[in-house]
C-alpha cells in the first residue's frame, strides 16, 4: 500500500501519480540492511508518497534507481502498477 500525504483523501482523480526518483545505490542499501522499509518521495504535483522500497527493486542498477515513474493505485491506496516513464 502507498501512503499519501493526506490519508483518507484518496479520490478518483488521485489514482495515478508521476514521481521522479534519484536514489543512489548507497541509499538503497539501507533497505537491504533492514534499516529502511520505505522510500519517501514527492510526486510532480507536489504530493508526498511513501512507497515500500521493494517495489523499486526491479529498477535498481549498480548506480541506484533513477528515472521517472508512474504509480497507479486503487482508491484505497493499493498499488496496481509501477512503471518507468519512457
Amino acid at each position: 500500500m502507498i501512503c499519501l500525504a493526506k490519508p483518507g483523501k484518496l479520490a478518483a482523480d488521485m489514482q495515478e501519480l508521476i514521481v521522479d526518483v534519484a536514489l543512489p545505490a548507497e541509499r538503497f542499501l539501507a533497505w537491504y540492511q533492514g534499516r529502511a522499509g520505505r522510500v519517501l518521495m514527492r510526486s510532480r504535483d507536489g504530493r508526498s508518497v511513501s512507497l515500500p522500497a521493494h517495489h523499486l527493486r526491479p529498477f535498481l542498477s549498480h548506480e541506484g534507481v533513477y528515472g521517472s515513474f508512474v504509480l497507479r493505485f486503487t482508491p484505497e491506496g493499493q498499488l496496481i502498477s509501477l512503471d518507468r516513464v519512457q
